[in-house]
């Protein structure tokens, strides 16, 4: 699978994410600090990122700054994007089974090697929800988008 990864500096598990999908067979696209031809400030390599899946030329995309937060924000002002912000393996799951999140948000300050690892496990396992109730607010995210 081909997964944007956007970065808006080389710490923490940065460059780690990039090993990590590689591992497991995934095809990274580098955005902002990961990309030497690009701006590397969080607004900008998130949203080149969330692009990348909005517009299908990925499936995936993990957005890292700091804490996390403005990378999630940033991306998730892309119409098309699902951003989650995820700490732990646990609300990943939840991410993609009930909001069918496309947009993996991680701090780069506090999320771990091991943590990465998990967080990943549980976010590649995890399918949207075939539930009616759980499709329909998924879609109602598009209602909101064009209505403004």
């Amino acid at each position: 699978m081909r997964v944007s990864v956007a970065a808006d500096e080389l710490v923490g598990v940065a460059e780690a994410i990039v090993e990590e999908l590689r591992s497991r067979g995934h095809d990274p696209v580098s955005h902002g600090a990961l990309n030497d031809t690009e701006r590397d400030d969080w607004a900008w390599a998130s949203e080149a990122a969330a692009r990348d899946v909005a517009e299908g030329r990925t499936e995936q995309a993990i957005v890292c700054c700091w804490t996390g937060t403005g990378a999630s924000i940033a991306a998730n002002k892309v119409p098309g994007a699902r951003a989650a912000l995820c700490a732990d393996a646990q609300t990943a799951a939840g991410a993609r089974k009930w909001n069918n999140a496309n947009v993996l948000a991680l701090s780069l300050r506090a999320t771990s090697v091991a943590e990465l690892g998990e967080i990943l496990d549980a976010w590649f396992e995890a399918e949207p929800s075939p539930d009616a109730d759980d499709q329909a607010n998924v879609a109602h995210l598009s209602e909101i988008e064009s209505a403004e």
